[in-house]
């Protein structure tokens, strides 16, 4: 999957194109990621014991991932992702990174 948790994504198609947001979980099972403040929803719960008022909650819904692409920290465009095969010198292995197609950067994690 070319998005991760901690990126920041642009939606490219339906009621919320254009708008930027941070991915909070992705489900590569289903291709599908929920983007932070993006495709809201309103859930009707119940009164449990976590939740001693019950009501009517917004939160958010998965999107696909084919309706969002990434946005290099680097360069901040969007852009479609490579893949690399990078030695490690430190560990003596490969290790596949992710690579910027506009600015040929790698797209590290920065948590």
């Amino acid at each position: 999957m070319h998005i991760r948790k901690e990126d920041t994504v642009v939606v490219l198609s339906g009621n919320f194109r254009g708008k930027q947001g941070r991915v909070l979980k992705v489900f590569p099972e289903s291709q599908k990621a929920i983007v932070e403040g993006l495709h809201m929803i309103k859930r009707h719960t119940r009164a449990s014991a976590k939740n001693n008022k019950g009501g009517i909650v917004e939160k958010e819904a998965p999107i696909h991932i084919s309706k969002l692409m990434l946005i290099c920290p680097k360069c901040n465009k969007p852009t479609r992702v490579k893949r690399n095969v990078v030695r490690d010198a430190t560990q003596n292995k490969t290790i596949r990174v992710r690579v910027c197609k506009k600015c040929n950067e790698m797209l590290i994690k920065t948590t």
